[in-house]
């Protein structure tokens, strides 16, 4: 994250006084994947890939430098079953939440971009920004699915539960092909780092279970200790470490985009 925003800013340094800039909005959707890396999927592997998509509008400052606005949504997932730790896989737990964001972010083209032209008619770009989002984990228990912040399976209090309206960081990279003037396309690869490790209704302890069925009820202690479903002694003691909390959640999307673009060129004056 440190380099991409020292690469940035140094292309900041290096284009802000360009002599020729193309300036102007556009306007893109774009449709991809979004995948969940968190305390349900340690190794980092890529096994649950949802859909996603999402919509946004870019000012150009010129043809290294621009602004982007986009919303965005993308199923996210996942499981201890396909863990190969044994504790996680013992543990047998399992979210799923559909994901809507807003977020912003500052771009930083590495070759002069202009539209339409035969020359300067791609460019790999990375960006930063941050972004807002809301979540909702959900399960399925004896077929019905139950939304799992109101549970407090960690043992949470009355109204002191994690909110479902958090932030992040974003970075990553992608590149971009004009086709025309006015018509482009993109790929771009995004990453969410957040600042809740909720994400998956995972970071702490397993709580004690008599107060949490006295607060939240029998549903909320079968999710919040799910072991008992694989095993004859479940691992859920109290106290004992349910996910690692030093480490928060993260989730990506990638896509491909198709872009409108609605700005206008701006040329040297020209000197006699």
């Amino acid at each position: 994250m440190k380099n991409i925003i020292l690469l940035i800013t140094l292309g900041i340094l290096i284009t802000y006084s360009s002599v020729s800039a193309q300036k102007g909005w556009e306007a893109g959707a774009w449709l991809g994947a979004s995948h969940y890396f968190g305390d349900l999927n340690t190794d980092n592997e890529i096994n649950a890939l949802g859909a996603a998509g999402g919509v946004f509008g870019r000012y150009n400052l010129n043809n290294r430098l621009a602004l982007k606005l986009g919303a965005n949504a993308g199923k996210i997932s996942g499981s201890d079953e396909n863990s190969e730790n044994n504790f996680e896989i013992q543990r047998n737990l399992n979210f799923s939440s559909t994901i809507v964001d807003v977020a912003t972010q500052f771009e930083f083209n590495f070759l002069p971009y202009d539209h339409g032209s035969k020359k300067n008619f791609f460019s790999p770009y990375l960006f930063a920004g941050f972004n807002v989002f809301y979540y909702n984990p959900q399960t399925e228990f004896e077929g019905q699915v139950y939304d799992l912040r109101p549970l407090g399976t960690e043992g949470q209090f009355i109204a002191e539960e994690y909110t479902t309206l958090d932030g992040g960081l974003v970075y990553g990279g992608g590149i971009k092909f004009s086709l025309n003037y006015i018509w482009s396309i993109e790929v771009e690869l995004s990453s969410r780092r957040l600042f809740t490790d909720y994400l998956d209704d995972v970071s702490k302890t397993y709580p004690e279970y008599d107060d949490l069925e006295d607060l939240r009820g029998e549903i909320a202690v079968s999710l919040s200790d799910r072991s008992g479903e694989l095993i004859d002694v479940p691992i859920g003691q109290t106290g004992r470490q349910r996910g690692n909390s030093k480490n928060n959640d993260y989730y990506a999307m990638l896509g491909v985009s198709l872009v409108y673009y609605f700005g206008s060129i701006n040329c040297p004056a020209i000197s006699y």
